[in-house]
């Protein structure tokens, strides 16, 4: 049985990204090199912000392939917060089939999906 631990994320500036992903989450990296940083994102998950032109195998996938989901109570309130700090947002507060969310895009155009899942 496997246990996901890390996602990485291939970034241009490591330390820029880090920068950014200190500002969102709120949180000081538990990791940070000149190619590489790394987020608790819970007791279990970690998040990796890896140079791109620093990893073996080159990475071939660039931002906005895929999504970084964070769950919320508030959905209005985080948006209202990244708004303020000047977080990139792609996709205002909408309602859509699994509930309310939002998209912002980090320095490398990675999609972090904000949401609040619909009750049950």
């Amino acid at each position: 049985m496997f246990e996901t631990a890390l996602l990485i994320l291939y970034v241009n500036d490591p330390a820029a990204s880090a920068r950014f992903y200190r500002n969102l989450l709120r949180e000081e990296p538990v990791e940070q090199s000149p190619t590489f940083a790394m987020f608790r994102l819970s007791n279990w998950l970690r998040l990796g912000l890896w140079s791109r032109h620093t990893v073996e195998p080159p990475a071939q996938a660039t931002g906005g392939g895929a999504e970084l989901a964070i769950l919320a109570e508030d959905v209005e309130a985080v948006h209202a917060d990244c708004s303020a700090r000047g977080v990139p947002i792609a996709q205002p507060p909408a309602d859509l089939d699994f509930g309310r969310s939002f998209v912002a895009n980090d320095p490398d155009g990675h999609r972090i999906r904000v949401y609040r899942p619909n009750a049950r």
